[in-house]
């Protein structure tokens, strides 16, 4: 039974937070036992998890802007295979990094200041080439607000046996090469960032702030590009060595954080045990707690990802800050045992689970193999 202790109650009022209240974007049905609500599950997290320091936002935004210039300034200086792959997917590591504090940065959760947070929000995410505004109405409002549900949740939604069957023969290469063990960054790149951000069509209310932002990431890449082709040149005298360099510090990096972020995603939300739900049958609680999991990192992988694996208390509020994800997570996992997915994070589980989830019944709540749409 969750205890009766009760979070904050205020919620950012900007667009850092989608503008919205949480407990009134989620409905909160109960799924049969009193206890399991969206509500009852945001009872249980600890008062002193939704405190936000400055300093320890400060601090851990300079550490991770620290790391990534240390990668990239190898990266400009080093030409052999050898060292490249490995800085590479360092540097894809220390854009993750910076994302997910912008992440929370959207969220509200970095700062206790809503200024503050959008502002650096809008800066940490300039490397990644994410429209800040964009983010905020595709992933606060719609992932956030309808999570595994049908329709609504557009993050790696399933598709049906009958849909998948009416695909073109290209679509059905493509799905199928999306939804492979090496598909995340693909799917990330075509569905997340070029139909939600880059082009997206905003709802009218923000439809001006989308376009800013996305004319600020726009100003960026072409400033950053004409830098680092240009340094490029000057250092190797031809402009065949500016654009490997900017093939190599700029282009090769984003590519690798694209799979890692939409790779992260997957693992999330996508497993034989996390079911997804038709739009009427669904409430807050199969979506914030039943939707997502708890999965345990090893520490040199957490010291980039930043606690954002502990997913579970990330979705039932979304104002708790990275650092006090573990304790709510503790806190969650004590209330409602073993309706928490909890588990390590192993390679092995997520190859298991690509193989096993192509196709989606909803009805029956089960993942299927691409014959069952013959």
């Amino acid at each position: 039974m969750p205890s009766t202790s009760t979070a904050p109650s205020d919620t950012p009022a900007t667009e850092a937070s989608a503008g919205s209240s949480p407990s009134t974007d989620v409905p909160d049905t109960p799924s049969g036992d009193p206890t399991e609500t969206l509500r009852g599950a945001r009872s249980v997290i600890p008062p002193q998890c939704y405190a936000r320091p400055t300093g320890k936002a400060v601090r851990v935004i300079i550490r991770s802007l620290a790391v990534y210039a240390a990668v990239i300034a190898l990266l400009v200086v080093s030409d052999a295979l050898w060292l490249l792959v490995p800085l590479w997917i360092l540097a894809g590591l220390a854009l993750s990094s910076l994302f997910i504090l912008a992440h929370d940065a959207a969220h509200g959760a970095l700062f206790a200041n809503d200024r503050a947070n959008a502002t650096l929000g809008r800066i940490l995410m300039l490397p990644h080439l994410h429209v800040y505004a964009g983010w905020v109405v595709g992933h606060n409002r719609l992932h956030h607000g309808h999570t595994v549900r049908e329709t609504a949740d557009f993050v790696w939604h399933p598709t049906k046996p009958a849909e998948y069957q009416a695909l073109s023969p290209l679509a059905k290469l493509r799905h199928r090469i999306e939804w492979g063990p090496l598909g995340a960054g693909l799917y990330y790149t075509r569905v997340v960032w070029w139909e939600k951000m880059m082009t997206t069509n905003a709802p009218a209310k923000h439809r001006r702030s989308v376009r800013v932002d996305l004319a600020l990431v726009l100003a960026y890449a072409i400033v950053t590009t004409a830098l680092v082709v240009a340094l490029g040149t000057l250092a190797g005298g031809s402009l065949a060595a500016g654009v490997w360099m900017a093939l190599k510090v700029l282009v090769i990096p984003w590519m690798v954080f694209m799979w890692i972020i939409g790779w992260a995603v997957y693992v999330h939300h996508i497993a034989p045990d996390i079911r997804w739900w038709p739009r009427p049958a669904w409430n807050g609680f199969h979506g914030q707690v039943e939707g997502t999991t708890i999965l345990h990192v090893p520490a040199p992988l957490n010291f980039f990802f930043h606690n954002i694996f502990v997913h579970v208390p990330h979705h039932v509020d979304q104002r708790i800050p990275y650092h006090a994800l573990p304790e709510a997570g503790d806190a969650i996992v004590a209330a409602y045992g073993e309706t928490v997915i909890e588990k390590p994070l192993r390679l092995r589980d997520y190859l298991h689970n690509n193989r096993r989830c192509k196709l989606y019944d909803f009805d029956s709540h089960r993942w299927l193999p691409y014959s069952a749409s013959s």
